[in-house]
């Protein structure tokens, strides 16, 4: 099997690139990056040397291609098929099918008015109705997760898998702009941050110095949405 290469974008703010670089290293395979900066005057003309639709991420596997952030998980486990990616219970796995995709698809008020920035630290910022709602609504999926299917582990569905990968920059967006939740909640937050791949990505991001406008609050900013 050929060495697999993940194509991302900036580390501090780009949500889809986390997901797909998770999946990548969760296969344990040997893997290389290519990292292209977003938002510059030639970003799209590099990511179009890689990826058809020039967004990232991209997999590459051999002469393969994967994009889309869910493809790369589903294409993932079909690489190492011996590590945890779905719950194997019908109904755990319909929920966490049934949350990704709703995160795939969704919450366009979060992730509009909340872009992944790392570096970003909030505190104390009123949410508009729209945003409340996309926060109310992952909190619920994440405690039904964690109530129904978490059994002993730290994770949604007990151990680390392909929803937490899809929510992972969900997780960083509430710890950047100081969202209030349970301690149930907050004690999975701390699990994904605190997950060894987590950790190698946000050292990498902590040593990034682009500032990209996009993902930034405007300054003096109290409102999100």
């Amino acid at each position: 099997m050929s060495e697999l290469t993940i194509v991302i974008g900036n580390k501090n703010y780009s949500s889809w690139s986390l997901r797909g670089w998770l999946a990548a290293k969760h296969t344990g395979l040997p893997l290389s990056e290519v990292k292209i900066d977003l938002y510059t005057p030639s970003s799209k003309a590099a990511l179009l040397k890689h990826s058809p639709t020039g967004l990232v991420p991209l997999l590459k596997d051999g002469k393969t291609r994967v994009w889309d952030s869910l493809a790369i998980i589903d294409y993932c486990a079909r690489l190492a098929p011996t590590k945890v990616w779905w719950p194997e219970d019908n109904k755990a796995y319909a929920f966490a099918r049934s949350i990704s995709a709703e995160m795939h698809s969704g919450f366009f008020a979060l992730r509009n008015h909340a872009p992944m920035n790392l570096r970003a630290r909030h505190k104390g910022l009123t949410l508009a109705p729209a945003v409340a709602d996309d926060v109310t609504r992952i909190e619920a999926l994440w405690l039904e997760a964690r109530q129904t299917f978490g059994g002993e582990g730290s994770f949604l569905f007990g151990d680390f898998s392909a929803a937490d990968m899809m929510y992972a920059p969900v997780v960083i967006r509430f710890d950047s702009y100081g969202m209030e939740v349970s301690d149930t909640a907050r004690a999975y937050m701390n699990a994904v941050m605190d997950h060894p791949l987590m950790v190698k990505w946000r050292e990498a991001a902590a040593r990034e110095t682009a500032v990209i406008d996009a993902g930034e609050l405007p300054e003096g900013a109290t409102q999100l949405g």
